[in-house]
C-alpha cells in the first residue's frame, strides 16, 4: 500500500438505494462514486462481496470466491435485453430503509432465472461467458455444483418434518447439536447431511450430479458471470475517478460452503465432514463465555504441502475486484483459538499456531507486494504485532475505543503511526451518534475536552479527528457522515437477527455533505 494520505467512506453495496429491495450495482452505485468524487474522497471500503449465508451475513458465505448475485442490477439486465419492462412491472412494496431478505431473495432469484432463460435462448455473448467459466473453473465448478445440489435437498426436505431420514439424523447428532440446530442443518441442507457418496466426493456421484443438475449448474455460473461483469464495470468507473476500493475477506470460511466441501483436507474435519474443532475467541473482559464462531479451522500443514495455493488463489481473486484487502481477524495467522466442536460456548479451547510469515511470503512470491490491511483489534499479543510489523502491514485504529479512562489509550490519535488506518467505527460498532448517546458521561466529557467541542455533532467531530490524524488512511461509515443514531446500526455482533439490513435513501446524500468532506479533506491534505 502506498503512503499517500487518503480518506473515504465505508459502505456495503446492499445499502444503496434501489426499488428492488436491496442495493445493487446499478445507477445508485455510480451516483455514490460521483458523490465520493464531489467530496474529494479517494476511498470506498466495502464488506465481503461474496454470497451471504447464515443470518444474511457477508462473513458467513457459501463461497470465498463467488460474488453476491443479489447485487446484480435488474436495470442493467433490462438494458442488455435480458429482462423486459414487463418483467419489472410488478415490483413488491419493499421497505426503502432496510433490506428484507425474506422478500428480496425469492423476488430477485425469479428475475435472475428469467434473465438466464433469455440469455440461453438468445445465445448472445456465449464466447465471453464460456471464457469466464473456463478462467474461473478452479472454484466455479465446485461452487455451482454445490449450490445446485443444496437447492435440490432443500426443496425435497421442505415437507419432511418427520421423515425417517431426519429422525436418523437427529439420533446421530443429539449429543452435539441442539434441536434447533438439527432442524437448521438438515432442512438447510448443510452438505454433511447429503448422501454419503456426495459428502465424500465420490467421482461417480459427482459426475452423476453434474449431469442431473446440468441446467441448474449453468444458472449459477451465469449469475456469477453477470455479477463480475457488472462489478468490473463499476470498478473501472471508480478507477477513472481515482477512487481506491478496499475490500474485505474473513480469515475463516463458513463450514457450510463450497470451499469446505471441495477442500476437506485443508480443514480440521472428520471423515464424515463434521468439524473436529471450530474457531472463536476465549472469555475476556467483554464476554464471560467468549465467542463461539463455529467456522472450521485450517490444517495449516496441509496448506503448506502445496505452497499455500488455496490462499494464493483466494488473495488473487480478491485483488481482481478490489485494490486493497482488509483481512478480518489477522491475529489468527499467528495463532487462533480452537474450540472442540459441540461445545455450547468458548470457555474450553486452545490456542494453536498459525502459519505466520510463511503464508505471506508464499503470497508475496506469487503476487509481489501485499496490499493488505490487518484487522488487529481486540486482545493482541506482542507476537501478533511483530508479525504485522514484519510484514509492514497497516493496522486499524477505532476512535470510538479512544475515550475511556485509561492513561495511554492506543486508539487516541496522538499515539498513531502513519502506516495505519483510522476509523470512526466499523460495521460492528454502533454509529458514532449512537455510541456518544449511550456511553458514560465521563467518556463524553473527555471526548469534548479532547476535541475542544460542545458535542452537538459528535459524528462530524470524529470524522474530522480521523481525517486530521497522521494515519495514512481515514475511513468512516456513511451513517456517521449522515449523523444517524443507533437505529441505523449495520450489525450487532452476537445477535443473530435483523443485521446487515440498513439502507439509505437517495435524498439523504446532500451537497452539504460533499462540501464538508471536501473542506476537511483539503485542510488536512488528503
Amino acid at each position: 500500500m502506498t503512503a499517500e494520505r487518503k480518506c473515504g467512506i465505508l459502505l456495503h453495496p446492499t445499502s444503496f438505494p434501489s426499488p428492488y429491495g436491496i442495493g445493487d450495482l446499478g445507477k445508485s452505485a455510480y451516483e455514490f462514486i460521483d458523490f465520493l468524487e464531489k467530496g474529494s474522497q479517494k476511498i470506498w471500503q466495502t464488506l465481503p462481496l461474496c454470497p451471504t449465508g447464515f443470518g444474511d451475513s457477508p462473513y458467513q458465505s457459501f463461497s470465498a470466491f463467488a460474488g453476491n448475485f443479489y447485487l446484480i442490477s435488474p436495470d442493467e439486465l433490462l438494458e442488455e435485453g435480458l429482462l423486459s419492462a414487463h418483467d419489472l412491472k410488478d415490483i413488491p412494496d419493499f421497505d426503502e430503509n432496510k433490506t428484507d431478505y425474506g422478500k428480496v431473495i425469492p423476488y430477485k432469484t425469479s428475475l435472475l432465472k428469467t434473465a438466464f432463460k433469455n440469455f440461453i435462448d438468445s445465445k448472445s455473448d456465449q464466447k465471453k461467458f464460456n471464457a469466464f467459466c473456463s478462467e474461473n473453473a478452479f472454484w466455479l465448478d465446485d461452487y455451482s455444483l454445490f449450490c445446485a445440489v443444496k437447492d435440490y435437498y432443500i426443496e425435497n426436505r421442505r415437507y419432511e418434518f418427520e421423515s425417517p431420514a431426519f429422525k436418523k439424523f437427529k439420533e446421530e447428532t443429539t449429543k452435539f447439536l441442539t434441536e434447533d440446530q438439527q432442524k437448521d442443518y438438515y432442512y438447510g441442507a448443510v452438505w454433511v447431511t447429503w448422501d454419503k457418496d456426495l459428502i465424500s466426493r465420490n467421482p461417480a456421484a459427482i459426475n452423476h450430479s453434474k449431469k442431473l443438475f446440468e441446467k441448474e449448474i449453468l444458472f449459477y455460473k451465469f449469475i456469477q458471470y453477470k455479477f463480475f461483469e457488472q462489478w468490473e464495470k463499476l470498478k473501472t468507473y471508480a478507477e477513472k475517478k481515482d477512487i481506491e476500493i478496499i475490500g474485505d475477506i474473513p480469515i475463516f470460511i463458513a463450514w457450510d460452503s463450497a470451499d469446505a466441501w471441495a477442500n476437506q483436507s485443508l480443514f480440521n474435519l472428520d471423515s464424515k465432514g463434521w468439524p473436529i474443532e471450530v474457531a472463536g475467541v476465549p472469555p475476556d473482559y467483554f464476554s464471560k463465555t467468549g465467542q463461539l464462531w463455529g467456522n472450521p479451522v485450517y490444517v495449516w500443514k496441509e496448506h503448506e504441502k502445496d505452497g499455500y495455493s488455496w490462499w494464493i488463489n483466494r488473495i488473487k481473486a480478491a485483488l481482481k475486484i478490489c485494490h486493497v484487502i482488509r483481512i478480518d481477524h489477522f491475529r489468527g495467522f499467528e495463532s487462533n483459538y480452537c474450540i472442540p466442536f459441540g461445545m455450547k460456548d468458548a470457555t474450553i479451547g486452545k490456542w494453536k499456531k498459525g502459519p505466520g510469515k510463511a503464508l505471506f511470503n508464499a503470497i508475496k512470491k506469487e503476487i509481489g507486494s501485499l496490499p493488505v490491511i490487518a484487522e488487529d483489534l481486540g486482545v493482541i499479543t506482542d507476537k501478533v504485532e511483530k508479525l504485522r510489523d514484519d510484514l509492514s502491514l497497516p493496522g486499524m485504529n477505532i476512535l470510538q475505543f479512544a475515550f475511556d479512562d485509561s492513561e495511554n489509550n492506543a486508539y487516541l490519535p496522538h499515539n498513531y503511526v502513519k502506516n495505519s488506518v483510522v476509523y470512526t467505527g466499523t460495521h460492528d460498532n454502533d454509529t458514532t451518534l449512537g455510541w456518544y448517546q449511550s456511553t458514560s458521561e465521563e467518556c463524553r466529557d473527555y471526548f469534548r475536552r479532547y476535541m475542544n467541542s460542545d458535542g452537538n455533532y459528535p459524528s462530524l467531530d470524529l470524522i474530522r479527528l480521523a481525517v486530521s490524524s497522521c494515519a495514512n488512511r481515514a475511513v468512516y461509515p456513511l451513517q456517521d457522515l449522515l449523523c444517524l443514531d443507533q437505529k441505523s446500526r449495520f450489525n450487532i455482533p452476537g445477535v443473530k437477527e435483523n443485521n446487515w439490513q440498513w439502507r439509505y435513501r437517495k435524498d439523504m446524500l446532500k451537497d452539504e455533505h460533499s462540501a464538508y468532506l471536501s473542506y476537511i479533506t483539503k485542510i488536512f491534505r488528503r
